[in-house]
């Protein structure tokens, strides 16, 4: 499995947070991100999609006929590959976390 970013994930999550209606935050825009807010923002984001899958695969099983079902794929989908990005880097944050506390005093 290659490589991932952990910064470029993170912007992409942010992105797709500014898609899905969120607004940035006033500390991403001076250049001094706080990182709790930025990973809360990025959980939040994630959350929201998969809510909206959850919602749109509903109304589609409900028969709502405004629902059509590439719509409720593509919505799941989304969601699917947000949460992976999101696991990739928590993963990436415990194995960051473990090599410190490894490190000698």
């Amino acid at each position: 499995m290659s490589e991932m970013n952990v910064n470029q994930v993170l912007a992409q999550m942010r992105a797709m947070s500014l898609e899905a209606g969120g607004k940035p935050q006033a500390s991403e825009t001076t250049g001094n991100a706080d990182f709790a807010a930025m990973l809360k923002q990025s959980i939040d984001s994630v959350n929201d999609t998969q809510q909206t899958a959850g919602k749109m695969t509903s109304a589609f099983e409900t028969g709502d006929s405004s629902v059509n079902l590439a719509e409720v794929m593509v919505a799941t989908q989304k969601a699917s590959v947000s949460f992976q990005a999101m696991v990739q880097v928590r993963n990436k944050l415990v194995e960051a976390y473990k090599d410190v506390m490894n490190m000698p005093m």
